[in-house]
């Protein structure tokens, strides 16, 4: 790739209809392309078939196609597809494709690495390399696509911004991504069916209730306790549960939407009825669910799960307050694809 090309996915529609106009064709011939690039999925100019020789050649001349390639996919015994994913500068970022009997969704990655510490993740163990481009974001929904239509006969149902990095510290290209995926010009999902999975940070949580955003919101919560959470996310220390409660306050009076917590249950760390109070009265501020995440080894063995006792605990006493709780049972464990695993063994 020449790198002195500028990428053609970083223009607007608009863009690319005046730099047709100025290059003595017709502006439509951009409404072309970028129908091309974004509902059809091209990769290569080559692959234009309504454009003449000539017109290809121009744009090959002048910009590059930074497509994204599923550069190794692993298939689990019960349907869900890890995919490696390659960037046009070679770093490597993980996907799933997660089926299950009513829906297919896609969990995908928002940086290279993470900008967070979180210790019981091994994606956090890389650190931020870079944060991904929106048509990088874009890429791996198209690809997860056309795997669920291969392998399970039906499109993409949903999607899940839960792979690797920190969407919120990546918001503006997460932002461009989704306009994109829910765009009649794109792929014309509804909002509705897309989860933005955010560790929590308060500053990025309140942009997004006054940015009025249609997509749903799920914390990544795991204590209702400062110094527990502490211990096990440490950048909490610099976004603390007081400053995380008052964000997601703005959040649901400015949307009016339920937040779901993603929590798990460690033994030794979080298994006691001191935390399921903690965090009944993190819960009652604002309509929320809260989803129970078998834990899922990275390896040292300094996290274990909890056992069943204590996760019936945390039932029983959060659906005596009220709280809709779910006990999410981990996909794809056997190729290192569950929740908190992307990147491990890389």
């Amino acid at each position: 790739m020449n790198s002195t090309k500028k990428d053609i996915r970083a223009l607007s529609k608009e863009e690319l209809r005046t730099f047709f106009a100025t290059h003595g064709d017709q502006a439509f011939r951009g409404t072309q392309v970028y129908e091309w690039l974004w509902q059809k999925g091209a990769h290569h100019f080559e692959d234009m078939t309504n454009l003449s020789k000539a017109t290809r050649q121009m744009l090959d001349e002048n910009f590059s196609i930074n497509h994204i390639e599923v550069d190794s996919m692993q298939r689990s015994s019960d349907g869900t597809i890890k995919n490696g994913i390659r960037l046009h500068d070679g770093m490597i970022v993980e996907s799933v494709l997660i089926p299950t009997a009513k829906r297919s969704t896609a969990c995908v990655s928002s940086q290279v690495g993470c900008s967070l510490d979180c210790k019981f993740c091994a994606t956090s163990r890389l650190k931020r390399m870079r944060n991904l481009n929106p048509d990088e974001i874009y890429d791996q929904v198209v690809a997860i696509d056309k795997q669920s239509k291969l392998y399970h006969n039906r499109p993409l149902s949903n999607i899940v911004f839960m792979g690797m990095g920190e969407p919120l510290m990546n918001y503006n290209n997460v932002l461009k991504a989704i306009d994109k995926i829910t765009s009649k010009e794109g792929l014309g999902m509804s909002p509705k069916r897309i989860v933005v999975s955010t560790s929590g940070v308060p500053k990025m949580i309140r942009k997004m209730a006054d940015d009025q955003v249609k997509f749903n919101l799920a914390v990544s919560l795991h204590s209702a306790i400062d110094s527990v959470r502490t211990s096990i996310m440490p950048f909490n220390e610099t976004f603390p549960l007081k400053d995380l409660r008052e964000a997601l306050q703005h959040w649901y009076a400015a949307t009016n939407r339920i937040i779901t917590y993603e929590y798990v249950v460690w033994e030794g760390i979080n298994d006691t009825k001191t935390d399921i109070e903690a965090l009944i009265k993190f819960c009652q501020f604002a309509p929320s669910k809260v989803n129970l995440i078998e834990y899922n080894p990275i390896d040292d063995g300094e996290f274990q799960q909890a056992n069943d006792t204590a996760i019936d605990l945390y039932v029983s006493m959060l659906e005596a307050k009220n709280i809709t709780v779910t006990v999410r049972r981990s996909r794809g464990k056997d190729i290192d694809a569950a929740c908190g695993q992307l990147a491990n063994k890389a």
